[in-house]
């Protein structure tokens, strides 16, 4: 399934510092039963966005239009936990195209760069300085670069490179997911065969 092209997002973004944040906060394990991509945003962080009754918890983040964005910045160790992938569908649905974080899980961050989520991870001290901008001016721009794969804080030009795996990278500028590269080099995989003994 192919998604949207990510060359340069500009955005404001939604904080979230809290540390270790699991998949399963992430969707809680009873939003599990769907197998397509679809419907899964509006549970993201349910438990944390609803009370028992449905009613929005004023004082979480997602719940205050004080805040938007497609950037959401989280803390360290953000995505641990389970392996379900319906935690960076959730992320992706709910509108979210970048999450900032100064640690991601490992399987979190490989399911993100799947479906077109780009998690760029930097710094624990430009984590800070981040999450500082956004509190002093929530209206604050981040810009996130991945060709130059550099973040900045548009206001005061300070700025941090991440690091992307290259075949990830490439599908991402380019929309695809693993399928779609596969079905874009089709006829090198054909004219490869041909190449093979019998």
């Amino acid at each position: 399934m192919a998604y949207d092209k990510f060359e340069i997002l500009n955005s404001t973004a939604v904080p979230l510092p809290i540390e270790n944040v699991d998949t399963d906060q992430i969707i809680p394990a009873r939003f599990l039963k769907a197998t397509e991509r679809k419907g899964f945003g509006d549970n993201l962080f349910r438990d944390w966005r609803y009370n028992g009754d449905n009613t929005p918890k004023s004082d979480f983040v997602l719940n205050d239009s004080t805040y938007s964005g497609k950037i959401l910045v989280g803390g360290k160790n953000f995505g641990s936990g389970s392996s379900r992938e319906h935690a960076a569908w959730a992320v992706y649905d709910y509108g979210f195209r970048c999450v900032i974080s100064s640690f991601f899980a490992d399987i979190f961050k490989g399911n993100c760069l799947n479906i077109g989520v780009l998690p760029v991870q930097v710094s624990p001290e430009f984590a800070a300085k981040v999450f500082a901008a956004i509190e002093a001016d929530p209206k604050t721009e981040i810009s996130v670069n991945l060709p130059e794969q550099t973040v900045t804080i548009v206001k005061t030009g300070e700025k941090e490179s991440f690091d992307i795996n290259g075949y990830k990278k490439q599908n991402m500028l380019n929309g695809f997911d693993d399928i779609d590269y596969l079905n874009n080099i089709k006829s090198d995989i054909s004219e490869f065969a041909k190449e093979l003994p019998l």
